[in-house]
This record gives structure tokens, sequence and C-alpha cells, in this order.
């Protein structure tokens, strides 16, 4: 189903893709191992970010947070935002409408 959103779908997934890329081990959501990872050229990680993005993007309408590495994806639902965290900093968020 998705979360509701009043943002072109195109334009949410390039913002959720860039920040579940910023999280430093999100390649442990694939169970990869660091080697791995840094063997994929640069263009098959962005791949692999964007494919996770939109996932997320429909899986947070029903499970409202979800891990990814040592990350914390949230859609908050009040604020109409998903947000992206790693501990206690807050990395990113993206815009819902």
């Amino acid at each position: 189903m998705g979360v509701k959103h009043g943002r072109d779908y195109g334009e949410i997934l390039t913002d959720l893709t860039e920040a579940v890329g910023r999280i430093s081990d999100g390649y442990l959501f694939f169970e990869m191992d660091p080697d791995e990872w840094q063997e994929l050229p640069q263009e098959s990680k962005l791949e692999v970010w964007e494919a996770l993005a939109e996932d997320l993007f429909f899986a947070l309408g029903n499970e409202p947070m979800i891990e990814v590495g040592s990350g914390v994806i949230i859609y908050d639902k009040d604020t109409h935002r998903i947000n992206i965290l790693v501990g206690e900093e807050d990395l990113a968020s993206v815009v819902l409408i």
C-alpha cells in the first residue's frame, strides 16, 4: 500500500534513496559483509539503494519502523515524514506532502 503522500513519488524516491544511502553500514540489511559491499561498483550501489528506498516506501505503510544496518527508518504519519536515524542522530527527513 505504501505511505500517504502528496508530493511526486519520483521526488520522494530520490530523497529517500539519498537518505538511506547515508547509513554507513546499510549493506548489513542485505546480509553483505564490508568487503562484498566495497567490491560493488558505485552504479550498482545506487541501484541497490534505490530498490531499498522503493521497498521501504511501501513497507512503511504496514510497518512504521524498519531497521537498516545501524539505522532506523520511521514513518511519522502525523508529520507526513519519513525520518532516518542512526542512534540519536537524525540523518535525514523525507517530506511526503
